[in-house]
């Protein structure tokens, strides 16, 4: 409501950049009109609104780009990274990156990172001298987010050189792959690839002028199938294999079971400190974010069925259940399923719900999970996406016929379109969702690729015959040291155990704790 004017007020002169004073009386009448039309006009102004105003954020391109930090600047440039001829300040031009002029900017996410990654930070602080990976050139393919760049870079401060890909066309973050390529480290990455573009940069860094790797650190099992499809040679004579994911483990017994696994492997994912840690609540921290950012939903209320009831199918409902949205799980295995009923979820088959559900989102590891005759009974508006590490869970490619439309609506964020009118959302074609819109946790993150870093060294220094060419667990005397160096966060103090409590245990003082039976 507006205010009775002063006959006197100021007015600011732009011109002279003084205050003057003017008798404003006879003005009256002439600027009460004036504001009355001004009203009028603000109520229809969203429209004439100009494109930017300074300090704003770009709305246009959607809130993954707007928001995430794995949304990257840069990617409205259609010239592909191959195409370009770029280098570093200081000369270095062994990579391929969206905008090497980014690297500042990526320098400060890493920064950022490491601040909350303290496991992988002390090991860098107390192997740096000893450097025990000297010799070593690793293959890295994994996703390119700041957190994984810090161990990039603690694996080059402990002596191996390192060549970079990425394992999702959707999750690097093209600023920090600046940053490592600007500070020395040929990388091969950048969010939105092709298909032929992730291979093209697998291939850069399994083969190249000067390069052969002598261990692969994998997220996927991508870069060892490629190397044992196309290199054998240079496969056969690996000092060892590195896999985090679920499906890369898969693959690798697969190779095992065939008698075509020649090196040793080490698996990470089911390690304690990766499935109990950067599984769970890497997910429970992360689906929220990502299904935010993609679609500004809001939970409450929201009917939504979780397949797969392992890790990560446990954090994503935790955080949706905590939401107030009504969850249901399916589960093929009984132990889980008994698991997700004690935790008051309903258990049911997908074909009992996915008429009435709000969204679908797979968590199984497996293949065709959710296939075209459950999205034909979806509602309208249905969301659909993977929190699970392959591409295969949803089937994606049924969706690609001729009776169906693709609306892109945001980056990553497409609307399916029935002949009827009916239309579901589906995030990041099928990939991972939490990746593709937001970045995740540093400290959980730290947990496992501290624990990566350790299998490399491990493998790297264990003598000639020590491993044979099959897949192994790390001993739990590691998991235990990766989850002490991560106890200083929160200032916890571990009770000694007595010499006469450990004889009565059967342990030592010093750990391992638990036997290998043991289930945490």
């Amino acid at each position: 409501m507006a205010t009775a004017k002063p006959k006197k007020q100021a007015h600011f002169n732009v011109e002279e950049q003084k205050y003057e004073r003017e008798d404003t009386s006879e003005k009256l009448q002439e600027e009460d009109l004036l504001e009355f039309k001004t009203k009028q006009r603000r109520r229809s102004s969203v429209a004439k609104l100009p494109k930017a105003l300074p300090g704003m954020r770009k709305a246009s391109t959607g809130s993954a780009d707007s928001y995430s930090p794995c949304s990257s600047s840069g990617e409205e440039d259609d010239v592909s990274p191959r195409e370009k001829k770029q280098q570093s300040p200081n000369g270095f031009a062994d990579f391929c990156v969206r905008n090497i002029g980014q690297a500042a900017a990526g320098r400060k996410e890493i920064v950022l990172a490491e601040q909350e990654m303290y496991g992988v930070m002390a090991l860098r602080k107390r192997s740096a001298k000893e450097k025990p990976l000297q010799g070593a050139h690793i293959a890295c393919c994994t996703h390119v987010t700041a957190q994984t760049a810090v161990l990039i870079e603690t694996l080059t401060a402990l002596g191996a050189k390192v060549r970079w890909s990425n394992c999702n066309i959707y999750s690097t973050q093209n600023e920090v792959a600046a940053a490592v390529a600007a500070a020395g480290t040929s990388v091969f990455a950048w969010k939105g690839q092709t298909e032929q573009d992730f291979w093209w940069c697998i291939e850069k860094c399994l083969a190249d002028d000067n390069w052969q790797p002598n261990m692969v650190l994998d997220d996927g099992g991508d870069a060892s199938a490629l190397l044992l499809k196309k290199h054998a040679a240079i496969f056969n004579r690996l000092k060892g294999i590195v896999e985090e994911s679920v499906l890369g483990v898969h693959r690798l017994y697969q190779l095992a079971k065939s008698q075509k696994l020649t090196v040793p492997a080490l698996n990470i994912t089911d390690s304690v400190t990766k499935s109990k840690f950067d599984t769970i609540y890497n997910c429970r921290e992360t689906v929220l974010d990502a299904l935010k950012r993609a679609t500004d939903i809001i939970f409450g209320g929201m009917k939504v069925v979780v397949c797969g009831y392992g890790e990560v199918g446990r954090g994503c409902c935790q955080s949706l259940k905590a939401m107030g949205a009504v969850v249901v799980v399916t589960e093929i295995d009984p132990i889980c399923a008994l698991q997700a009923c004690m935790e008051g979820f309903e258990v049911v088959q997908l074909n009992e719900v996915i008429q009435k559900v709000d969204m679908v989102i797979t968590c199984t590891g497996n293949k065709m999970v959710l296939l075209r005759e459950h999205m034909d009974q979806m509602k309208s508006g249905c969301i659909v996406c993977n929190m699970g590490h392959p591409y295969m869970e949803i089937d994606v490619n049924s969706l690609k016929s001729p009776d169906l439309t693709w609306q892109n609506i945001r980056p990553q964020v497409d609307h399916i379109v029935w002949p009827n009118g009916k239309r579901i959302v589906l995030l990041a074609e099928g990939r991972l969702a939490n990746l593709g819109y937001c970045s995740t946790p540093s400290f959980v993150v730290s947990v496992t690729v501290t624990t990566e870093a350790l299998a490399l060294i491990d493998l790297f220094k264990a003598p000639t015959g020590y491993y044979g060419n099959d897949i192994y667990l790390l001993p739990k005397k590691v998991d235990e040291y990766v989850a002490s160096l991560h106890l200083s966060k929160f200032d916890a103090h571990l009770t000694n155990l007595s010499e006469e409590q450990a004889k009565y245990l059967g342990l030592s003082t010093q750990g391992p704790f638990k036997t290998n039976h043991y289930r945490y």
